[in-house]
């Protein structure tokens, strides 16, 4: 996976210059916004669901002539996990929240005034900070009664983030409605993979993985520069 994110981005490199050399492309500039449904893959398995979060940010656009592109982002987008309990009241659920730099290619395909489009690239995050919501003491759960009935991993509750910087692949599929000459509006849906765990992976550590994968759904609007 680290070799096909080189991959990836040599490829972006090469895009780019081949665009800049042969052919005179047009920019441009917007911003996004939509919702999140994210998870934390870890092994052995905890027991959860996708959590809910938010994702917003700006965007750079540069196209060939030939239904190529790159497309460049800098967003805010919170992660993390949410635990099931099943017949429970119970609630805990982790957050992250991440500044990340998505750079992808960008295919499209259709008519001038619709088009679809793919995307697909590396993205590097920086997380700003984590928190915790929970409706009952997660630090003592190994004493509440649910948790010794119901045996499952705990650890994960209290346990401290290690790498603050992760790395991954994207890729989302979408459509584009051109307004008019200058602006347009696009719906996306995209995927996110990490190759970063989250917390400790060493082998008397209790995770021998634990990296984010993370669904989004956006609304962006982009205004033609060139």
């Amino acid at each position: 996976m680290r070799r096909l994110s080189i991959i990836c981005l040599v490829a972006l490199v090469a895009l780019v210059t081949k665009a800049q050399t042969h052919y005179e492309g047009t920019i441009a500039i917007g911003g996004k916004a939509g919702v999140t449904l994210s998870r934390v893959n870890f092994n052995p398995n905890v027991e959860q669901m996708m959590s809910p979060g938010m994702t917003a940010g700006v965007m750079f656009r540069y196209i060939e002539e030939k239904n190529f592109g790159l497309i460049a982002e800098l967003n805010m987008t919170q992660r993390g996990w949410k635990e099931k309990y099943e017949d429970s009241d119970y609630s805990y659920r982790h957050n992250f929240t991440y500044v990340e730099l998505p750079i992808m290619t960008h295919i499209f395909f259709g008519s001038e005034r619709v088009k679809g489009f793919f995307n697909l690239g590396p993205e590097i995050n920086v997380m700003l900070g984590d928190g915790i919501k929970s409706n009952f003491s997660y630090q003592d759960a190994a004493t509440i009664d649910y948790f010794i009935n119901n045996p499952r991993r705990i650890e994960q509750m209290t346990m401290k983030v290690k790498n603050k910087l992760d790395y991954g692949i994207c890729g989302g599929a979408g459509m584009e409605l051109k307004l008019n000459p200058k602006h347009s509006v696009l719906l996306e849906g995209r995927f996110y993979y990490g190759l970063t765990d989250v917390f400790p992976n060493h082998k008397t550590d209790i995770f021998s993985s634990s990296n984010s994968m993370t669904v989004m759904v956006t609304l962006g609007y982009f205004y033609k520069l060139k």
